[in-house]
């Protein structure tokens, strides 16, 4: 483990945010190792940027060990992470590295968050961060900057708007999800709700946008951040998409197929990788939070960032900044846990706005 970043392994560096991810590492004078099991993808990379690669397979246990020597954190950018989480979080448990991931998906949060793994990590010394980009950094550090505000909070609201499209490994793992719906939390348990279950009007600071439900990562973190027991996550979104959310109620289950998950990742790998650099750099992502406790006492807050795909680069490589410095806590871990409420402010371009507390109640 050093300064240079030669402790550092990025693997699924050959796809859409990882490429982020990398350059990123690079800019910020790291050197990590790139892997991957796309030998010519992955060789490729590592030669624009002069770094060195090891191509290993997440099936081969072997090859993932021969990877992760001599590294003490591993960013993890290979999806849909409810198939991938589980043998790189094997891996690094036996190689002693800490993992960080880049997912927004419930059930990978939730499994780590158990005590079994969680314990297995702490045993091994490292730490487990999933959910080290844009899902879920800033909507994790602003629910506990509002607990923070509203220590007595019980309900928990938060939002986001600005997109510049979906990579391919997003739309994939949207994809993927389509028949599970959305998901809440009452009284501390996650709630299975249908597709698009509420929808309201939110000021985001500089104009008003209609959001819908989602079953973001902060139904699980921003329990584990804040212990607060009834969360929801909104989504701002343009009427056609609330109107497709709400038909996959209905047809969820004919579009989870075999033959339609094969014909809608086909259209996935037809598109574009993701956003371009113009899209991304002229694109700025929006957040609002509200929490407020049983009395009435109510607390809102904002954070506006760059777009979701930069900031996973920028959070994902400054999360793994502060563990190759000994900055991280054994055992599973939230953005906020980790580094505090206030690491989000760390991040360029990125400012938070509290509006003053009011003892109405919340609609």
């Amino acid at each position: 483990m050093t300064a240079s970043g030669a402790g550092l392994l990025i693997y699924g560096a050959n796809g859409y945010t990882g490429r982020l991810v990398v350059k990123r590492a690079v800019s910020s004078g790291l050197r990590p190792i790139l892997s991957g099991r796309n030998a010519a993808e992955i060789s490729a990379i590592a030669g624009e940027h002069g770094l060195d690669f090891r191509i290993a397979s997440l099936d081969d246990p072997a090859s993932l060990d021969a990877a992760l020597a001599g590294c003490s954190v591993v960013i993890h950018s290979a999806g849909p992470f409810s198939r991938t989480s589980k043998p790189m979080v094997d891996a690094c448990i036996r190689n002693r590295a800490h993992y960080l991931d880049i997912t927004g998906e419930i059930s990978v949060f939730e499994t780590l968050a158990s005590g079994a793994r969680s314990a297995e990590a702490r045993t091994a010394g490292i730490m487990l961060l999933p959910g080290s980009g844009f899902d879920v950094v800033p909507s994790d550090c602003l629910a506990a900057h509002l607990k923070r505000r509203l220590p007595t909070a019980t309900w928990l609201t938060l939002a986001f708007s600005g997109g510049t499209g979906l990579s391919r490994g997003t739309a994939t793992t949207m994809i993927e999800n389509i028949e599970r719906g959305g998901a809440i939390r009452r009284g501390g348990k996650i709630t299975l709700v249908p597709a698009a279950w509420k929808q309201r009007e939110v000021d985001f600071g500089d104009r008003t946008r209609h959001v819908v439900t989602l079953p973001w990562g902060d139904v699980s973190t921003a329990f584990h951040s804040t212990g607060i027991p009834n969360i929801e996550v909104y989504t701002a979104a343009p009427a056609a998409a609330v109107r497709g959310m709400i038909a996959s109620r209905y047809i969820g289950w004919l579009l989870a197929t075999q033959p339609a998950q094969r014909f809608l990742k086909e259209r996935i790998k037809a598109g574009a990788p993701g956003p371009s650099e113009s899209q991304r750099s002229s694109a700025v992502a929006r957040l609002w939070g509200e929490a407020w406790d049983d009395d009435g006492n109510r607390v809102i807050s904002r954070l506006r960032t760059p777009d979701g795909y930069t900031l996973t680069a920028l959070t994902a490589v400054a999360a793994a900044e502060k563990a190759l410095a000994g900055g991280a806590k054994p055992g599973f871990q939230t953005p906020s846990l980790a580094f505090g409420a206030d690491f989000i402010l760390e991040i360029p371009e990125t400012e938070r706005e509290d509006v003053t507390v009011t003892k109405e109640p919340s609609p």
